[in-house]
């Protein structure tokens, strides 16, 4: 059986199902972003609590694709993505419906839970079924779908809360979702490199914790985790500031600055074309810097810096995750739906960290606490790199060894 190839006709539908299933999981998942505003007025709660209906999806989502990430190796690829994105498409109707916080929360959950069917399985599938070599322009098409799903969900919602309030801006969300789940499944081939197994727990377990053991695939969870932690931080509570004064900004306003976010479109495809040509370990720290660049930017109080800043960092960010998200399939030689599933773990944990503690840090020491602190986030990253880089040259090393001996 041959492998999806970059051109052919296969290779288009599989990058287009995936184009809508990043869509359909980051519209969900980040919709309710804008609408924290919405949150802290309508139920008299902290812009930290509000952060909340994005932090407990974050967290469920990270556990639980743990859990998916395995099952799919039992159940199969495609019906666990698909199954998955059609729950989570349901249950964004009923969060629409939610009287109180409390009930939001609970929908949130759920939806944490319901969504993790599909990122712990998508890198698994595209590595599994995409050549080596159009790997990184698929996974480049996946992350562009993250993120006009992840530009889509905010926009929509917020644009929508001006005139119908949230309950109208989520359930319009849920139903978009549900013409992308349909997309996906019509679109999807079934995998042709896929070996189901029996679910043994303790050996499940075990190829979990044997990740663990490799120095650079935990470089590379601490990247998705310090990557995300500052994502979420700064577009959680730019809003706060735009809408404050000096700016006065509308809510529909801020919600439309999210088109920024379309930048990673590019940056991923454009990330995607340079590290097939150049490697990943320099395109890799080039698009760490810009990310920095972005975040200094954003200090300065002219608004036009400020979105200047803003959109550095999101070329910057996109970049860099779809790199290490396609590395750890890489260098995962074996059982890839789990290391794909600890990746995306530490990936949304940081969302879920990042994005409370960085409320912290805008009550305690306003705007510039919050870029302090993604700042640091930031600097570690770049140590975790250089780890990274003496890592993969020490395990270059050992293979030529091994293969001259």
């Amino acid at each position: 059986m041959s492998y999806i190839k970059k051109g052919t006709p296969v290779f288009r539908k599989t990058s287009f199902a995936f184009f809508a299933a990043g869509f359909n999981t980051f519209a969900i998942l980040y919709c309710a972003q804008p609408l924290m505003l919405a949150f802290t007025k309508e139920f008299h709660i902290s812009p930290t609590t509000s952060s909340l209906s994005l932090s407990v999806t974050t967290i469920a989502l990270a556990i639980s694709m743990l859990i998916f990430g395995s099952l799919s190796e039992v159940w199969g690829r495609k019906p666990v993505m698909v199954y998955s994105m059609l729950a989570a498409s349901v249950l964004c109707l009923l969060t629409a419906c939610s009287p109180t916080f409390h009930v939001l929360l609970f929908f949130r959950t759920m939806l944490g839970i319901t969504l993790a069917g599909l990122p712990s399985v998508a890198m698994a599938y595209l590595g599994e079924e995409i050549e080596a070599k159009s790997l990184g322009s698929a996974m480049g098409l996946y992350i562009s779908g993250n993120a006009i799903g992840a530009v889509g969900g905010r926009v929509i919602s917020g644009t929508l809360s001006e005139y119908f309030g949230w309950h109208g801006a989520i359930a319009g969300i849920g139903i978009i979702s549900i013409a992308a789940t349909v997309i996906f499944w019509i679109s999807l081939p079934p995998s042709q490199h896929f070996q189901s197994r029996k679910l043994e727990v303790g050996k499940l377990g075990k190829s979990l914790l044997d990740h663990l053991k490799d120095p650079g695939l935990v470089c590379l969870y601490g990247l998705g985790f310090l990557l995300l932690g500052s994502n979420v931080a700064l577009f959680n509570y730019i809003g706060y500031v735009l809408t404050a004064t000096p700016y006065s900004l509308s809510q529909t306003i801020v919600s439309w600055i999210f088109l920024i976010l379309i930048i990673g479109m590019f940056s991923s495809m454009w990330t995607g074309r340079l590290v097939d040509r150049y490697g990943k370990q320099k395109i890799l720290m080039i698009n760490l810097s810009i990310t920095l660049a972005g975040v200094v930017l954003t200090l300065d109080p002219a608004l036009l810096a400020k979105v200047a800043g803003l959109g550095l960092f999101t070329f910057g960010f996109f970049g860099s995750h779809s790199i290490a998200s396609s590395w750890v399939g890489q260098r995962a030689l074996t059982n890839k739906a789990q290391a794909s599933s600890l990746y995306l773990f530490l990936y949304y944990t940081g969302s879920s960290v990042g994005g409370t503690l960085g409320g912290v840090f805008w009550s305690m020491f306003g705007w510039k606490g919050l870029i302090y602190m993604i700042i640091v986030f930031l600097l570690i990253a770049f140590i975790l790199s250089g780890f990274l880089l003496k890592s993969s040259i020490k395990t270059r090393s050992a293979a030529n060894v091994k293969e001259n001996y």
